[in-house]
C-alpha cells in the first residue's frame, strides 16, 4: 500500500496522535462541496454535508462515510479515539451527547489529518460525467442551500448573471443598476438527477408567482428566472411554468437565455451551513 509523505507537523498528528491548535486547520471554516480524504492513505473519509459549524475550534462532522472510520479507547482512557479504517492514521477524537446536530454525535477531526477534494474533481476521478444548470429565485443563499440538498447534485455555488458588468461585486448587484439576478450555479449528476427534476424543486423551493422579488428581499436582483443553455432545458422549463399554470399558479418566471455567470464573493458560499442558520424566505412546499 503506498502512502503519502507527511511533513513534520503532519507526522505528530497523524502518526504520534497529536493534535494540531485550535482554529488553525485549513478545513476549520471550509464549507464547500466535496470530500475528505486521509492525508496519509487517500481513502475517503467525510462528505461535505456531514460537515457542521461547531466553533469548537476543530473541523467537526456528525456522520462519515461507512466504514471509513474507526473508534476504539483513547490512551487516557477518558475519550474516544478515531482513526482511518484503512490506515490507522489519528484522526481526532468523537463525542457525543452534545446535542449539536439531530445525531448528537461530533467527529472532531484535525485538518491535517485530511484531504480535501472538492465535490466536480472528486466526480472526475470517479468517471463521471457532469452537467450545469442556473436558477435565480430570490436569495441565492436559500435556493442553494435547499438544491444541495437534492440526490445527484454536486456542488451549488452562488452568484449573479443577466447583467452588464463584468465580474459584478454584491455591492454593485443591490444598487438594482448591474441588471443582474442572484443566481445558484448547480453541478449535477445526469445519471442520477435530470435537468427536469431539478427544474421542479426549483419551483418548489421559492414563490415563482411573486414579480418583485423573493419573500421579504424585494428588488429586480431577487426575481425569479431559470437561464438554458439550448432549446431542450428552455422546453421543459417552459412545459413546467405551463403545468403550474394549468394548476392555477400565475407563474412569473421567466426563461432566460445563458449569459455569463459571475461567482459571488466567498462570504455568500454555503452561507447556512457555515453559519447553523436556515433559510428565512425559502421552504419546500409541493406543487407538482
Amino acid at each position: 500500500m503506498s502512502y503519502k509523505k507527511l511533513t513534520a507537523e503532519e507526522e505528530y498528528v497523524i502518526l504520534h496522535k497529536g493534535t494540531e491548535p485550535p482554529f488553525s486547520g485549513e478545513y476549520n471554516e471550509l464549507f464547500e462541496s466535496g470530500v475528505y480524504v486521509c492525508r496519509q492513505c487517500g481513502a475517503p473519509l467525510y462528505r461535505s454535508e456531514h460537515k457542521f459549524p461547531s466553533h469548537c475550534g476543530w473541523p467537526s462532522f456528525d456522520d462519515q462515510i461507512e466504514g471509513a472510520i474507526r473508534r476504539q479507547p483513547d490512551a487516557d482512557g477518558q475519550r474516544t479515539e478515531i482513526t482511518c479504517a484503512n490506515c490507522g492514521g489519528h484522526l481526532g477524537h468523537l463525542f457525543e451527547g452534545e446535542g449539536l446536530t439531530p445525531r448528537n454525535v461530533r467527529h472532531c477531526v484535525n485538518s491535517l489529518s485530511m484531504q480535501f477534494i472538492s465535490a466536480q474533481e472528486w466526480a472526475q476521478r470517479q468517471g463521471r460525467s457532469l452537467k450545469k444548470a442556473y436558477f435565480a429565485g430570490g436569495c441565492f443563499w436559500g435556493v442553494e442551500h435547499l438544491l444541495q440538498q437534492q440526490p445527484g447534485v454536486v456542488a451549488v455555488v452562488s452568484g449573479y448573471m443577466g447583467g452588464q458588468l463584468e465580474n459584478p461585486s454584491y455591492e454593485q448587484v443591490c444598487s438594482q443598476r448591474s441588471g443582474h439576478l442572484e443566481t445558484v450555479e448547480v453541478l449535477y449528476d445526469p445519471a442520477r438527477v435530470s435537468f427536469e427534476a431539478l427544474a421542479k424543486l426549483f419551483f418548489e423551493i421559492h414563490d415563482p408567482t411573486q414579480a418583485d422579488g423573493q419573500g421579504p428581499d424585494i428588488g429586480p436582483q431577487y426575481r425569479s428566472a431559470i437561464f438554458v443553455q439550448d432549446e431542450e432545458e428552455r422546453a421543459i422549463s417552459e412545459r413546467l411554468i405551463a403545468a403550474l399554470r394549468k394548476r392555477g399558479y400565475d407563474v412569473v418566471t421567466r426563461v432566460l437565455p445563458l449569459a455569463p455567470f459571475w461567482r459571488a464573493e466567498a462570504y455568500h458560499q454555503d452561507y447556512y451551513a457555515r453559519t447553523g442558520k436556515t433559510p428565512y424566505c425559502h421552504r419546500y412546499q409541493k406543487r407538482f
